[in-house]
């Protein structure tokens, strides 16, 4: 399993590419070869950028959904929209599809945020207000998620 960490703050060029920071490359350096997937993210204006291994693991999940079932069909539908695979180029570059930087709002300030598994690529001011919205209850949601009595050695 990938366990990613950082976050950065980039530019994106007038093409819709962006250098991937240094410290993040090293990370991916074993993914480099299988490709990403990048892909639209179900509650945020963010884009999600998952190493190949990973979109497999998820992808295997997802296919054992009935398909028979209406609301399996659309959410595979919804979530798989806009999916595209992508490469990080011999210059560090990564290729951010233009329908994909339009739902992100992505215009030149971007902050790449690790999120465990995958890499999130939002427009820095989106991230932002992102993350001051949700500053006032994290201290209840970290009870809610964490706070089980099963998670042992977690504090």
């Amino acid at each position: 399993m990938v366990n990613l960490i950082g976050t950065y703050e980039c530019k994106v060029d007038a093409k819709g590419r962006l250098m991937v920071p240094s410290a993040l490359k090293k990370q991916l350096a074993p993914m480099l070869q299988e490709g990403f997937v990048i892909k639209r993210a179900v509650f945020q204006n963010c884009l999600e950028l998952y190493p190949m291994s990973e979109w497999n693991v998820l992808m295997k999940k997802m296919n054992g959904l009935n398909r028979f079932k209406k609301k399996n069909n659309d959410f595979i539908r919804r979530f798989t929209a806009g999916v595209k695979t992508v490469e990080v180029d011999a210059n560090g570059r990564l290729l951010i599809p233009k329908d994909l930087t339009a739902f992100a709002g992505i215009d030149k300030e971007i902050v790449i945020s690790s999120a465990i598994n995958i890499v999130e690529i939002w427009d820095k001011e989106k991230y932002e207000n992102a993350i001051e919205a949700a500053s006032d209850d994290f201290g209840d949601l970290a009870e809610e998620v964490m706070g089980n009595e099963d998670m042992d050695g977690i504090s």
